[in-house]
């Protein structure tokens, strides 16, 4: 595990530089991939907009941990010492562009453009977890990974790291993942149901995904033998369906020619 690089005489923490690198590479995606738009003032303020509320709930998504055990807890301490959700960003993100779009009043869709940029950034991103986080639980898979108990003294909770046994390599099985994902969402984005559907279906698959993977991952258990990602995820996920359902609801036509949106249950 490497938790520091070393530029020239600057020590940079690794998973700090592997997020910013994550960051960069979904810009990057997103620029190449909207050609056409590369001037519209209305697509980067929807990018600063998903990138500031995804930074916000990243944070809180751990800060409670930080706050619970905190002896003299502040902003600046949550900010710096608070960790971050890749969960809580991606939920962040994605309302800070809803928003960004009720206020300066986009009409687009932009989900189909947006996904593949998400998965290979999400990519690049957990390698400085795999770097510095804890590995997974013990197995006996061919692919297991071990530590020096050197190097597990490095990295913040890891208890299997100290029993010197193969662990599951839980990063790697999320790079993969979305690696897949965005070979995928460039192949098939945008012609996959309505626009925009290729994005809310990359989120769905990873909650299941990610959902699978926190039984190998060693987080700790907060309740009903649940991790609090995997508790987010049974909260979060029945309402961004219903949220689905009811922005998708029928349409029926009024006398002056008008559609009006249909109830979810009829009214």
């Amino acid at each position: 595990m490497i938790p520091v690089v070393e530029l020239g005489p600057f020590p940079i923490p690794t998973h700090d530089l592997f997020v910013v690198l994550g960051v960069l590479t979904a810009m990057g995606i997103l620029w190449a991939r909207s050609r056409g738009e590369r001037r519209d003032p209305d697509l980067s303020a929807l990018v600063a907009g998903g990138i500031l509320t995804g930074a916000i709930f990243a944070k809180l998504g751990t800060g409670w941990q930080y706050l619970a055990n905190a002896d003299d807890p502040s902003l600046l301490g949550l900010w710096l010492y608070g960790g971050q959700s890749v969960l809580g960003g991606l939920a962040g993100a994605y309302l800070g562009v809803l928003l960004t779009k009720r206020l300066i009043g986009y009409q687009g869709s932009t989900g189909d453009r947006f996904a593949p940029a998400v998965a290979a950034g999400l990519a690049v991103g957990r390698v400085g977890c795999f770097l510095t986080e804890q590995i997974g639980t013990p197995t006996t898979l061919p692919w297991g990974i071990t530590v020096s108990p050197e190097v597990a003294a490095t990295i913040p909770y890891c208890p299997s790291c100290a029993t010197g046994l193969p662990m599951h390599p839980s990063f790697l099985y999320e790079i993969a993942f979305h690696l897949i994902a965005f070979v995928l969402l460039i192949r098939y984005s945008g012609q996959i149901g309505r626009p925009g559907d290729s994005f809310k279906l990359y989120l769905l698959a990873y909650a299941v995904f990610r959902f699978g993977v926190e039984f190998v991952r060693d987080n700790p258990v907060m309740m009903f033998g649940l991790s609090g990602s995997q508790i987010f995820i049974l909260v979060t996920v029945p309402l961004a369906l219903a949220l689905y359902r009811w922005r998708n609801r029928p349409t029926v036509a009024q006398p002056d020619g008008e559609p009006t949106r249909v109830g979810v249950f009829g009214e």
